[in-house]
């Protein structure tokens, strides 16, 4: 019997499902209580399946050997400490076994050169958790310019994306007295000057879009209270967010303030002395600058003075003409079928241009000088993945790059735009064995003809014979590509075991740009998971694995993939991994911050989009006459971006038709599933434990 709390819920549910049109998913749906995130009921449902899934995976003789090198890994100080300059100091936050929750620290460059660089602590969050007794977890930092002697640190109980935000002095290493401090929510601040914030935050009733992000954009003095703080921008309650930044770009500094009616499009204006002045552009184009330019990064097919700019394509015009409607744009870079702009970084005098062709990085450099902007392609390897962000644009044009592969650990150099010679600054460890692996590139044809490539990692030698237990992992979403990246912990858990690893680049995703990101937008979604089924389909057809031998693997928007393959092809695989994940999308627009999410995948209050999201939402989609592969489901009760939910409610349905199923959920971590580095390592064994046991691994003797 329900308790009262969980009744009262429910009858608040409906009530407000059936204002919105959803009633009648409720009244389908007899597990709505497990959306009640911190109720009893629901969290002692989550601790008895908890249970029943540590007593199965923690007695494999896999699961201590894989969670305790996890763990090794994760904390040692063998690692490359990643840092970012401001002012004269190098920052790092950093987390080990002494330190699980983490250290904000810092030091030279001339310092950080040696093998084990001297650090100065900045802010111990094990030390300031326990003395204010909250679970604090490390969101960030936001560092005044040019001072560089006050920062406002975002800390936030148990991961959740919903933060606190105080004021720190950098000099002292203290909290600033009677500072600048905001209360928990899904804040974003910018400094205009020391005494002045731009703060879009949780202003009170009404302030938030449905979405669950602040609407309304407020200047806030020093030494006022934030009642009395200056309205700036006030968004609409269907828009998705409002957003502001302050950019200082050597002598300019501009100040950004921007709707966004939904996750792709954006109404921007730019300070011009007292005014805000509408920036005229496409509204899926994204902005920023450079020096005296604006930057444009198109996202959809664009014509203007009678010349069109295919999407995808980056664009240059001087900020001042194009404020006086002038369109005198400078190409910076233009797609190709297979190629796509990975990302953009800059230095003092030089555009960095992160460019993916066939899903394999390539880097170049764009001199704007004279303004013809000269470009200087620079070598890369074979199937590495490059990261490259301009060490203090302010100051030089000296860059960090970042390389890897699925078998390379990471090394990070240290270069300057205009000379060849790299400095070897830190390089990662191997922390798996990779003795006659080898990286391959092969491509499926999808139901509709499309050539969908894919990453293959397996021994040179590996016999074809339909035997090899193979992980398939995939996401196909919000444009974000899938790049080859050294993981240690799908070295240690999965290869290292004698398993094959495959990364399918599928539509929905960004490897080929804007073009194959919206190839799987709302009524098209299906072809994102035609994708991936048409890859296990070549897998299998190649004999490098066979269903029973086939496992697959995906969070967030890639968990909403797994579950759809388990429900639509379960006859293709013999284990499902689903975290953090969206199942029920009759409901997702309802709970948390799936709203902002619906031009991704529609709205399912609308019948007419409901007929497309229907045929694939994986908790609708559940039958008791099928029969589905095992499945391990998990989620975080602390995730306040994709709802616990979905991954409770998938669970409780298919238990009540008899399905095999495992589910357990972290009381915290937020949407990353884990908290620190401890629930990292064993979210991470209890996956490739219940992979390897279910899909065969056989285990080894040794390390």
């Amino acid at each position: 019997m329900k308790s009262n709390v969980v009744l009262e819920t429910l009858c608040i549910a409906v009530m407000t499902a059936a204002a919105t049109g959803n009633a009648a998913a409720l009244v389908e749906d007899p597990f709505i209580w497990l959306e009640e995130v911190t109720g009893e009921q629901a969290l002692d449902w989550v601790r008895a399946q908890n249970a029943i899934t540590v007593k199965e995976l923690e007695k494999s003789p896999a699961f201590e050997p894989i969670r305790s090198r996890l763990l090794q890994i994760l904390d040692s100080k063998d690692k490359i400490p990643h840092i970012t300059k401001h002012g004269p100091w190098f920052y790092n936050f950093w987390r080990d076994e002494q330190n699980p929750r983490g250290l904000w620290r810092r030091t030279t460059l001339d310092e950080y050169r040696n093998a084990r660089p001297k650090w100065e602590t900045v802010l111990d969050l094990d030390a300031l958790g326990a003395k204010e007794e909250e679970n604090w977890v490390w969101k960030g930092a936001d560092v005044l310019f040019p001072s560089y002697d006050r920062a406002m640190l975002h800390l936030s109980r148990g991961g959740a994306d919903a933060v606190v935000v105080r004021e720190f002095d950098l000099n002292s290493k203290q909290f600033v007295d009677a500072g600048f401090f905001l209360k928990e929510a899904k804040t974003r601040i910018a400094w205009k000057d020391k005494d002045t914030l731009y703060v879009r935050t949780d202003f009170g009733a009404g302030s938030l879009t449905t979405s669950g992000y602040p609407r309304i954009i407020k200047e806030w003095k020093r030494n006022t209270p934030l009642e009395a703080a200056r309205l700036v921008l006030e968004g609409k309650t269907d828009d998705v967010w409002v957003s502001v930044t302050v950019t200082h770009d050597q002598e300019h500094t501009y100040e950004f303030i921007g709707r966004h009616p939904s996750f792709y499009t954006s109404l921007m204006q730019l300070r011009q002395g007292q005014k805000w002045v509408e920036i005229e552009k496409p509204d899926d184009t994204e902005i920023s600058t450079f020096k005296d330019q604006l930057i444009l990064s198109l996202r959809s097919e664009w014509t203007v003075d009678g010349k069109t700019f295919p999407a995808g394509s980056l664009l240059a015009c001087p900020l001042k003409a194009y404020l006086e409607g002038k369109r005198e744009m400078a190409v910076l870079f233009t797609p190709t079928e297979r190629s796509s702009l990975a990302a953009t970084s800059r230095t003092k005098n030089f555009l960095l241009l992160n460019e993916l062709r066939n899903v394999q990085s390539r880097l170049s450099v764009l001199d704007p000088a004279s303004g013809k902007w000269i470009r200087t392609e620079l070598d890369t390897p074979a199937y590495g993945n490059l990261s490259v962000t301009g060490v203090d644009h302010h100051e030089s044009d000296d860059f960090f790059l970042t390389v890897s592969d699925f078998l390379s650990p990471a090394t990070l150099y240290l270069g300057t735009v205009g000379k060849s010679e790299r400095e070897n600054l830190k390089s990662m460890p191997a922390f798996f064995r990779t003795n006659g692996l080898e990286i391959t590139q092969h491509q499926a044809i999808s139901k509709d003809g499309t050539r969908i490539p894919y990453f293959q990692v397996a021994p040179a030698d590996l016999g074809m014979n339909g035997q090899n237990p193979t992980l398939l992992y995939g996401y196909g979403g919000f444009e974000i590509p899938m790049l080859p990246s050294y993981a240690p912990g799908t070295g240690v858990g999965w290869l290292e075991r004698g398993g094959v690893y495959v990364l399918a680049n599928i539509r929905g995703g960004g490897e080929f740009g804007p073009k194959w990101h919206q190839a799987a937008l709302k009524q098209k979604r299906q072809r994102a998971y035609d994708d991936f089924a048409a890859v296990a389909e070549d897998l299998i057809k190649r004999k490098l694995t066979s269903p029973q031998r086939l496992g697959i693997q995906g969070g967030s928007n890639g968990g909403l993939l797994t579950g759809v393959m388990l429900t639509q092809r379960p006859e293709l695989f013999g284990a499902v991994v689903s975290q953090v994940p969206l199942l029920d999308m009759r409901r997702y627009n309802q709970l948390l911050a799936g709203a902002s999410w619906m031009a991704e995948y529609g709205n399912p209050d609308l019948p007419e989009e409901w007929a497309f999201i229907r045929r694939y939402s994986p908790y609708q989609n559940l039958s008791k006459e099928r029969e589905y592969p095992p499945t391990l489901i998990t989620t975080s009760t602390r995730d306040d971006r994709v709802h616990p939910g979905h991954a409770r409610k998938m669970t409780a349905r298919m238990l009540e038709q008899g399905h095999k199923v495992l589910y357990y959920e972290n009381i915290e971590g937020g949407h990353g599933g884990a908290a620190d580095n401890k629930q990292a390592a064993y979210m991470s064994a209890l996956a490739y434990t219940f992979l390897g046991k279910t899909l065969g691994i056989v285990e080894k003797a040794g390390p």
